[in-house]
Parts: C-alpha cells; sequence; structure tokens
C-alpha cells in the first residue's frame, strides 16, 4: 500500500460511530488537500469484509455518492449508527460531520 492510501485510510479509521467525513475533509486530514476524488478512488479498491469504515465518507454536498446497491450499503451501515439520512442520501452536515 502506497503512503497516500496509508494516510487515506489512516484518517478515516479515526471517524467515530455516528459521524461522517466528507472525502474533501479526509484527504486534507492526510495532508493531501485537492485530493478528494482520489480518496473516493482509494476506498473503491478495499476488499470486501474490510473493517475500515468507509461508509462514514460522504461528498461535500453532505450526500451519498454511490448508486445501486453500495447506495443502499452505505445508507443501511449509517442509519445503524444513528445517522438520519433523507430518501435521496442527504444528511445534515451540521448536525454530524466530525470535527476532530
Amino acid at each position: 500500500m502506497d503512503q497516500f492510501t496509508t494516510q487515506i485510510f489512516a484518517v478515516i479509521h479515526q471517524i467515530p460511530i455516528g459521524k461522517v467525513a466528507t472525502y474533501g475533509q479526509v484527504a486534507k486530514m492526510a495532508q493531501y488537500p485537492g485530493y478528494a476524488r482520489h480518496v473516493g478512488k482509494a476506498l473503491s479498491q478495499l476488499p470486501e469484509g474490510t473493517k475500515l469504515p468507509w461508509h462514514r465518507v460522504i461528498n461535500s454536498k453532505g450526500e451519498i455518492s454511490l448508486k445501486g446497491e453500495d447506495f443502499l450499503r452505505q445508507k443501511t451501515r449509517l442509519v445503524e449508527e444513528g445517522i438520519e439520512i433523507s430518501i435521496k442520501g442527504k444528511i445534515s452536515l451540521k448536525k454530524y460531520a466530525w470535527q476532530p
């Protein structure tokens, strides 16, 4: 695993239950500001059954970016953690954003 991916995953690992972070926030905290898209790409490479809380990473609009079954999988995991999500997948960043 390269340095970028290691740092990105280290940040994501710290997101607490019941909170979310944006792709851009994760990139910035990992010392890679401007690499939000790369965070998504790194997450797409995760193996099945990973313990990394990938589902706590959402887009800058406070929405789930995934589609179809992946959308439902992420939404289900967030709801299980007590996060309220609209039918369209919108999450209140004011209420649920991780403030480390």
